[in-house]
């Protein structure tokens, strides 16, 4: 199995590294990362601006390659210019902190996924919930049985699988739960501070307002010490919406009047 490994965090992440030492006994790994943090960056690519690539080293030995660009950036970049075959899988993180509810539109560690599933190939994102050092063990071997549970038995195009993973001992995760997206959202503010020079500037905050209780959607099972395993996917038609609004009569021909 060949597998192509990405982040949002960087490529000298220990999130990464720890994500690499879990897979490379079942498969033939490709690190092609961020060069520096790419966190909440969504699904940007880079346009305007060349993209550079580096090959980096760890403790002396080669890692991956480091890209100039976005986690989405790098899906493109390894599956067309450094890898010589299309990868089996396609796996981003470990990343550090959740990426439940409304944070899978804001995540550079999901949206390398989810490019990687929008060029047809099976895709996994996996996440830690904190911030902190973590010992990020048990999250890569989530990910090793997922990598194989996906390779035996697919996925469908389009769709990938968000992980969240408590960060917690191995020993006190309750289990695994197929989850649905949860609706909880940020109640955002942006904190009014002052600088040294005495002027005004802004700080992102704020609070995550949880909505329902089912244990079964990703910021439910994680709160109750359960791994979330959430298949999305890229067709943000709402279906339900769409079959209303054939009764509001606005569609017309080209010879129709408006």
């Amino acid at each position: 199995m060949k597998i192509l490994v990405t982040n949002d965090d960087g490529i000298y992440s220990a999130g990464i590294a720890a994500l690499v030492e879990a897979l490379n006994d079942i498969a033939q790994v490709t690190v092609v990362a961020p060069q520096e943090e790419q966190s909440a960056v969504g699904h940007g690519i880079t346009m305007k601006y060349p993209l550079r690539v580096f090959k980096y080293r760890k403790n002396g030995t080669f890692f991956g390659y480091a890209v100039e660009g976005t986690p989405a950036d790098c899906v493109k970049m390894g599956m067309r210019n450094i890898m010589k075959e299309s990868p089996d899988l396609v796996i981003s993180g470990i990343n550090h902190g959740s990426n439940t509810a409304i944070n899978i539109i804001y995540s550079g560690t999901v949206s390398a996924a989810r490019e990687a599933a929008i060029m047809d190939v099976p895709a996994i994102a996996i996440s830690v919930t904190s911030h902190e050092t973590t010992d990020f063990r048990y999250a890569g071997k989530v990910a090793k049985m997922l990598a194989q549970k996906v390779n035996e038995h697919g996925l469908p195009n389009g769709t990938l699988l968000n992980v969240n993973v408590p960060n917690l001992p191995e020993n006190e995760i309750v289990g695994i739960l197929v989850t649905k997206q949860s609706k909880a959202k940020w109640d955002d503010i942006y904190e009014k501070r002052i600088d040294p020079y005495g002027k005004d500037y802004y700080w992102l905050t704020g609070k995550m307002v949880e909505i329902e209780n089912e244990l079964h959607t990703d910021q439910v099972a994680i709160k109750n010490k359960f791994v979330s395993v959430t298949p999305i996917h890229f067709d943000l038609t709402d279906y339900e919406t769409f079959k209303a609004m054939k009764s509001w009569d606005i569609e017309k021909k080209a010879d129709e009047k408006a």
